[in-house]
């Protein structure tokens, strides 16, 4: 890659809070997405079971209002590739909790393969609810390249 020091860049960013926003979790969009992605359990699609929580990937589509801080540098072209997404449950979502979500870079690293030196950077949304419980962590790949 040319002219990218890694080292500074995740000397400079690695775990800086850039963003921070709320979700109030509502039913209706907890069962539209359980049966978007094709869940069969009824705890996900049944508002009057027991235990009825959000699907384990729901977070997945919570959005911050930035995908990276406001001063980080332009790696490669203006736009990245979805590089694929980790999500850690650490307890269920609930209809009507209120999730705090703070994002950070979690890590910066290069690859080369075919297509040359890839540039991936990872955005961590760490979710805690209306407790200040965590609920959910989602890590997110975006991959640069010039």
């Amino acid at each position: 890659m040319t002219g990218v020091d890694l080292d500074a860049l995740r000397q400079q960013w690695v775990g800086e809070v850039f963003d921070l926003t709320t979700f109030t979790i509502d039913a209706d969009k907890m069962v539209a997405w359980a049966e978007a992605v094709g869940e069969t359990d009824p705890r996900f699609l049944d508002p009057t079971h027991d235990d009825f929580q959000a699907h384990p990937n729901f977070t997945t589509h919570c959005l911050s209002g930035r995908v990276l801080p406001e001063d980080f540098p332009q790696i490669g072209g203006p736009r990245g590739i979805d590089g694929g997404k980790a999500v850690e449950i650490h307890r269920p979502i609930r209809a009507g909790d209120e999730l705090r979500a703070s994002t950070t870079i979690a890590d910066i690293y290069d690859k080369t393969g075919r297509s040359g030196t890839m540039v991936f950077i990872v955005q961590r949304m760490s979710f805690v609810n209306q407790r200040d419980e965590p609920v959910a962590t989602v890590d997110w790949r975006m991959i640069r390249n010039d």
